[in-house]
């Protein structure tokens, strides 16, 4: 390698330093021309980005920005890691999800996917999935030694475990050599089934490896329920660090000491296609979990064992493929973040049992992360990152604070049993099921260029989901109700429900606003139509009766509007228009009923819409 001399010429030194009140003034430079006039800290406001829990993401961080020290990957509070090589050695373990009813099925899959890089196993038991008694089938043919496996069980988490003893024993593995979870979880199962569990079983199951099994975990603390009714991602480590604690305090009770206690414990968190909120979600967590331990006298003790999962609430099941881009995005947030796990759901777990494709996608995903994009070589990449640092460190704020919240109402299962937590949750969906209405939160492929033509994608449905605790949402669900109506009554009527487009005067005056009502109103499954050819008064009347519609939405400039919108909402309403739209708002016009507009609730007048078609 040549070395060039430093012969102290800068390629910097002719330019002076910006500053940042230089770059606000540049800002309130391009707002004012965009009809915003603003100065200051408060141009800088309004272009920042609203999050959850009170957050926003501004559009400048640099070096003035505060964040306590992340400290060494391995040491704590352990933000960079909870090993000092974090990754790099191997990659993260890729961990694929199992829950199927048949034993052999479950076998032939599992083989499938360990043959093919998936590393470890996570096996669904009880009801609705695996029974106890189809472990071992499932397991025949797998290294117990080389494959490590979690095991979700609820309500039946001691038999499932027994069982699995029985195979370890069985087959000669070493203790020391089995490694996994048994995931006793009793806070997490109340969640998902209302159904409260003895912890008894939890704690003997917890005192048991820490004899024996020194590679195993008993518990896992499961912050999924939280995520999936709905919570944020400072409720989600909120709901965590409180039912860790919960646990903590019985194991210790029960006579562990606090670092054998927190040896017991792995977490699973949600990965969502927001990739910096799941880098700080994950990042926050560890530091969380250092300071319980830190607060018990067990510093050395608070490295937290994380297992990450792609977000089933952002999954659709319109246009499932885009679930490929969101799980990778979410994959690369996990890696980055530091778990030690990864789950990615298959594409098309929203829609039933995945088929061998969409398997081998999911698994493939972390393959081509770890192997081609060299991930996981290295430790913490986004560390050092204003933003990143900004954003953890609040984000632990956040999840501190709803900690307390539930420790002041008792703990964790008080704060459940009281109904505390499902409502602040609720509270929280609803703020966001408005953004998604609003289309504030775009779900590409549902609400956003959606595909009226789009060949269903068919599953084999899956086994009935544990009920009677904290809801399930998706992200989907309003738009997904519109568009069965669309599919039901194409199904009965032979078409779909049908917009005319009514655009008025050239292209040039009215191609962005038709692209719009053509998207906002195929988002509820009504087919948007339009002659290619410019309507007026004249016309209007004509090309709407032969468009087969039975609604109609004007779209083209204000200037046009002014001039031609009354006559051609008249014109419409003669020809048998039930409801007419305009596509943008700027005057009120007598025979328009309606306007739709960016930041309107699209789920409300595509309902409403939906109501006046007659369309059940």
């Amino acid at each position: 390698m040549t070395v060039l001399p430093d012969d102290g010429l800068s390629l910097a030194a002719e330019f002076p330093d910006a500053t940042h009140e230089q770059w606000q003034r540049l800002v309130e430079g391009v707002l004012r021309k965009s009809g915003k006039d603003v100065s200051g800290s408060a141009a800088e406001d309004a272009l920042s980005t609203a999050l959850e829990d009170g957050l926003s993401t501004r559009p400048l961080y640099t070096a003035r920005e505060t964040a306590p020290d992340a400290g060494y990957p391995g040491f704590a509070p352990f933000v960079r890691g909870g090993t000092a090589a974090g990754s790099a050695a191997a990659g993260w373990d890729v961990r694929q999800r199992h829950a199927t009813t048949d034993p052999a099925g479950t076998n032939e899959t599992v083989l499938a996917d360990l043959e093919n890089g998936v590393t470890s196993l996570w096996l669904g038991v009880g009801p609705g999935a695996l029974p106890v008694s189809g472990i071992e089938r499932a397991l025949d043919g797998v290294f117990l030694d080389l494959a490590p496996i979690a095991l979700d069980a609820g309500g039946e988490v001691g038999p499932a475990a027994r069982e699995l003893f029985r195979l370890y024993e069985e087959r000669g593995i070493p203790k020391d050599t089995a490694h996994g979870t048994l995931g006793a979880d009793p806070l997490g199962h109340e969640a998902r089934t209302g159904e409260r569990l003895d912890p008894a079983a939890a704690i003997e199951l917890a005192r048991l490896c820490g004899q024996e099994y020194p590679n195993l975990r008993a518990l896992a603390v499961d912050a999924l329920p939280y995520h999936e009714a709905g919570g944020s991602a400072g409720q989600e480590l909120g709901a965590s660090l409180a039912t860790a604690v919960s646990y903590l305090r019985e194991l210790t009770e029960a006579g562990l000491t606090v670092e054998a206690a927190c040896a017991q414990i792995e977490f699973r968190y949600a990965a969502t296609a927001d990739q910096f909120l799941t880098i700080a979600k994950l990042r926050a967590a560890r530091r969380l979990w250092a300071r319980v331990a830190e607060v018990c006298g067990a510093p050395d003790a608070g490295a937290q064992r994380q297992h990450a999962v792609t977000s089933p609430v952002m999954m659709s099941r319109r246009d499932p493929w885009v679930n490929m881009l969101r799980t990778t995005v979410a994959c690369l947030g996990a890696g980055v973040g530091g778990a030690d796990s990864v789950t990615v759901l298959p594409f098309d777990h929203s829609l039933g049992l995945p088929d061998a494709f969409a398997r081998r996608i999911a698994r493939n995903t972390s393959t081509i992360l770890i192997e081609e994009s060299h991930l996981a070589r290295v430790i913490d990449p986004a560390g050092g990152s204003w933003y990143v640092e900004r954003l953890t460190d609040e984000l632990a704020h956040a999840g501190w604070e709803f900690f307390q919240e539930i420790e002041r109402a008792g703990g964790q299962a008080a704060a459940l049993r009281s109904g505390l937590i499902g409502e602040r949750l609720a509270a929280t969906w609803a703020e966001r099921s408005q953004k998604l209405a609003k289309r504030r939160e775009p779900i590409t492929g549902v609400s956003e260029f959606p595909n009226l033509t789009e060949r269903p994608v068919e599953r084999v449905a899956p086994p009935a989901e544990a009920s009677g605790g904290l809801p399930r949402v998706r992200r989907d669900e309003a738009y997904e109700i519109l568009r069965s109506r669309s599919d039901a009554h194409l199904a009965s009527a032979g078409t779909r429900p049908r917009v005319f487009l009514a655009a008025l005067g050239p292209a040039a005056a009215h191609t962005a606003r038709a692209s719009f009502a053509s998207n906002l109103f195929q988002a509820g499954g009504i087919e948007a139509v339009h002659d290619p050819v410019s309507v007026d008064a004249t016309t209007a009347a004509d090309a709407f009766t032969a468009s087969g519609a039975t609604v109609a939405c004007l779209c083209s400039s204000d200037a046009l509007y002014e001039e031609q919108a009354e006559a051609v909402a008249e014109a419409l309403k003669s020809a048998g228009a039930q409801r007419v739209f305009l596509a943008g708002r700027p005057a009120e016009y007598t025979a328009v009923d309606a306007y739709v507009f960016a930041g309107c609730d699209a789920v409300s007048v595509l309902s409403s819409t939906l109501d006046h078609m007659g369309v059940a």
